[in-house]
C-alpha cells in the first residue's frame, strides 16, 4: 500500500475514526502501546467495526513519521477531479473555496487544510504541478481535516479562477501591496481565497485573474504571516462576515477594584 495511503499518529487517527471510518482499511496498533488515550481509540474503531491489527514495535518503526503506536491504512484509489470541483460549486450558492498557488511545504499544506476545515470550505484547491500533494506529513498535520475536505488538484490554475469566475464565484487574493485589508472586503458571498506560494507569493498569471487583493494589516517589523498563519486568519474573517448579526455581549468585563 502506497506511503500516500496512511495516517499516522492519534489525533489525525482519532478524526478520521470519527468522520469517515469506512475509508480505513486496516488500523495498525503497536503491540503494549495503549494508553489511555490509545484506548479511547480503540473503542472508537471498535465501536465503528474498523478492522484492528496489532503489530510488533520494530515493524511500527518501519513505518514513516512518528507515528505514536497507530497506523491507520487507507483504502487507495480516491481522490477527487478537477471535474467536481463545478458540483461543489454549483450545490454550494455560498460557496467558500481556498486556494493555494504553489505551496510545496507538506507542513504548511496541513496546517492549512486544518483551518480550512474548521472554518467551513466547501474544497481547497491546488495546481498539481510544484505544489505540495496528500502525503502522510500532510495527513498527520492535518489531524484528519485531509479525510473530510476535499483537496482538488488541478492542471492549469489560471483557467480553473476562470471557471469559477463564470459560475460566478469572485476571487479575492491575499497579496502584501494590496490597498484595502481583508477586514474591508465583502467576503460574505460567494468566495475563493487565493494564498501564493511561501516567500513569493501568487504567481502573476494567478493574480491576473484575481477580481479583488487584500492584505492583512501588520502592526510589527515582520513583513508577512506564514502562509497557513495568514489563510487562517483571512478564513475566520470570512466565517465572520458570514455569520448572523451578532447580539450583544453577555459576558462584559468586570471592573477592576480601586
Amino acid at each position: 500500500m502506497s506511503d500516500d495511503n496512511l495516517v499516522y499518529g492519534i489525533h489525525a487517527v482519532a478524526a478520521v475514526i470519527a468522520r469517515v471510518p469506512e475509508r480505513i482499511a486496516v488500523l495498525q496498533i503497536q503491540e503494549g502501546k495503549v494508553d489511555q488515550r490509545g484506548q479511547h481509540l480503540l473503542d472508537a474503531a471498535e465501536a465503528a467495526g474498523v478492522r484492528i491489527e496489532w503489530v510488533p514495535k520494530a515493524e511500527m518503526n518501519q513505518l514513516p513519521g512518528r507515528h505514536q503506536g497507530v497506523v491507520a491504512h487507507l483504502t487507495p484509489g480516491f481522490e477527487y477531479r478537477e471535474a467536481d470541483l463545478e458540483a461543489i460549486v454549483e450545490r454550494n450558492p455560498n460557496v467558500l473555496l481556498l486556494v493555494l498557488d504553489g505551496v510545496t511545504d507538506p507542513h504548511n499544506l496541513g496546517a492549512c487544510l486544518r483551518s480550512a476545515e474548521a472554518a467551513g470550505v466547501d474544497a481547497v484547491i491546488a495546481p498539481r504541478d510544484k505544489a505540495a500533494s496528500l502525503t502522510p506529513v500532510v495527513r498527520k498535520v492535518a489531524s484528519g481535516a485531509a479525510e473530510v475536505v476535499p483537496f482538488i488538484q488541478v492542471t492549469n490554475l489560471a483557467r480553473t479562477l476562470r471557471d469559477l469566475q463564470q459560475q460566478g464565484v469572485w476571487i479575492v487574493g491575499a497579496a502584501g501591496e494590496a490597498e484595502n485589508t481583508v477586514y474591508e472586503q465583502d467576503l460574505s458571498g460567494p468566495i475563493a481565497l487565493v494564498m501564493g506560494a511561501e516567500g513569493s507569493g501568487m504567481r502573476r498569471l494567478t493574480r491576473e485573474h484575481c477580481d479583488y487583493l487584500v492584505k492583512l494589516p501588520m502592526a510589527g517589523t515582520v513583513s508577512s504571516l506564514n502562509v497557513s498563519v495568514a489563510a487562517g486568519v483571512c478564513l475566520f474573517e470570512a466565517v465572520r462576515q458570514r455569520l448572523p448579526v451578532a447580539s450583544t455581549p453577555s459576558v462584559r468585563p468586570r471592573h477592576k477594584q480601586q
